[in-house]
């Protein structure tokens, strides 16, 4: 059970500093009791305390990281069964499976593709997060194809697949300090392997035959020293599956159950041969509680859906999706095309987004932001006022793009045109249409005239 904020404030050495970027120790112990920052912000507190803190606050299921640098990937961390209760800390990570027995232009095009499919989207670039490379027998050959994924995709962290221990610490000697996933340990060869992740450093994952016997070699590596697992029971049917990862996940935050507290990884790519039943059953695991989830492939048209689900499921419940602030070009705009501004409310964004690309009309849409507030919600708290619309326009760069001076404010915002008037003299302030839908027909009158 982690510590209270009283009892964190307890080991504090209770400066009141301010340092941590909290006005007192105890409102940063409350912080720290709630998971909202982290001990080793304050610089006071002795290594002691930090790792005693650390260990009492850690979540029920352990942070697994891969990688290195800015290429760190992270699993694990989750805390709650739902995401309402509180929210899901570490998106699923979406790995592409490639084989040392696959011919070279197979090998090259999900290779090529993983480097190529991404997306952006309110501001987030999606992608898939991790490469799998999987030993068909043959050692050098798998060498080699480590070898040639850290040359070709040097940021992507890998997953080394082999039941050869010797195998696996020849490919994680090819990664050096960029650590990757070494899979798998199981009942026949777990002492080995053991050895081989300790001297890599390397997270290692756990096969079993079952839940069972997975929670006994977890519990196993554990006394043997590793702290950093990944779980595969075994299952490679879809209920079997869905139903072990419940049970993971139920019996490490509820019951506190040591040896399920670790993220997991799965396997669609062998449990069909089809690409959309493999892409239906990772639609089911990303919610339900995947930590990993490796593909035999990647395909736009499949990976997409994908990744909006982990974005929309991994998002905080508690704030707002949010659109980054700045300039959106849509249709292709010119210096004589329309300029129109929005709150950064993401829903805000997407249907006046979409309404303009329906008019096929050329425009500029600026996006301010209003921390996730709708229009009237951040005019009412005051972020969405005629002050800081101007700032913005005068900031933002708009002025360089267009040759005319007409911005174009949402209608319920027509009570500030005169107060925007004053902060913009050189503008021409439009009152726009209530609803998004009839942004259509306004832009196109825009147009005619």
């Amino acid at each position: 059970m982690g510590l209270t904020g009283i009892q964190i404030l307890q080991m504090l050495p209770k400066k009141n500093c301010g340092e941590c970027k909290f006005p007192t120790c105890l409102a940063f112990a409350m912080k720290v009791a709630a998971g909202q920052t982290d001990i080793a912000d304050c610089p006071y507190v002795s290594e002691e305390v930090k790792a005693k803190i650390s260990e009492a606050s850690a979540p029920p299921i352990r942070t697994v990281k891969l990688g290195g640098g800015d290429h760190t990937f992270s699993c694990g961390g989750e805390t709650v069964l739902f995401r309402h209760e509180k929210r899901f800390e570490h998106p699923t990570g979406i790995a592409v499976l490639i084989t040392t027995d696959m011919a070279e232009d197979e090998v090259t095009g999900r290779l090529e593709r993983f480097k190529k499919l991404e997306y952006e989207r309110v501001g987030i670039m999606l992608k898939a997060d991790l490469v799998a490379i999987k030993d068909a027998g043959d050692k050098g050959a798998f060498v080699n194809l480590v070898k040639r994924v850290r040359e070709e995709i040097p940021g992507a962290p890998l997953i080394l697949m082999s039941q050869d221990p010797e195998a696996l610490k020849a490919g994680a000697d090819v990664c050096g300090d960029f650590k990757p996933l070494l899979y798998a340990a199981t009942m026949d060869n777990y002492q080995a392997m053991a050895e081989v992740a300790k001297a890599a450093g390397a997270p290692l994952a756990v096969k079993g035959a079952d839940i069972g016997e997975t929670a006994f070699l977890a519990e196993e590596l554990g006394k043997a020293g590793l702290k950093d697992l990944v779980l595969d029971t075994g299952a490679r049917t879809i209920r079997a599956l869905y139903e072990d990862q419940i049970a993971m996940r139920r019996a490490a935050i509820k019951h506190k159950y040591r040896p399920l507290g670790y993220p997991s990884i799965t396997f669609p790519c062998e449990m069909t041969d089809d690409d959309l039943l493999e892409a239906l059953i990772a639609s089911v695991l990303i919610p339900k509680y995947a930590g990993i989830v490796v593909l035999s492939d990647l395909k736009g048209d499949i990976l997409f859906p994908l990744l909006v689900e982990r974005l929309n499921i991994f998002t905080d419940p508690q704030k707002p999706l949010v659109v980054q602030e700045g300039i959106y070009p849509i249709n292709g705009p010119d210096e004589e095309s329309p300029v129109l501004v929005t709150c950064n409310f993401a829903l805000t964004y997407f249907i006046v987004s979409g309404e303009i690309e329906t008019s096929r009309v050329p425009s500029w849409l600026l996006i301010k932001d209003t921390e996730g507030l709708s229009v009237l919600t951040a005019w009412a708290a005051g972020k969405f006022g005629a002050d800081s619309i101007a700032d913005f326009v005068k900031k933002c760069g708009i002025a360089e793009k267009v040759k005319h001076r007409k911005l174009i404010i949402p209608g319920y915002l027509a009570s500030i045109k005169g107060e925007l008037e004053e902060e913009l003299p050189d503008w021409e302030i439009l009152i726009g249409p209530r609803e998004a839908s009839h942004l259509p027909s306004y832009l196109k009158e825009w147009q005619a005239a």
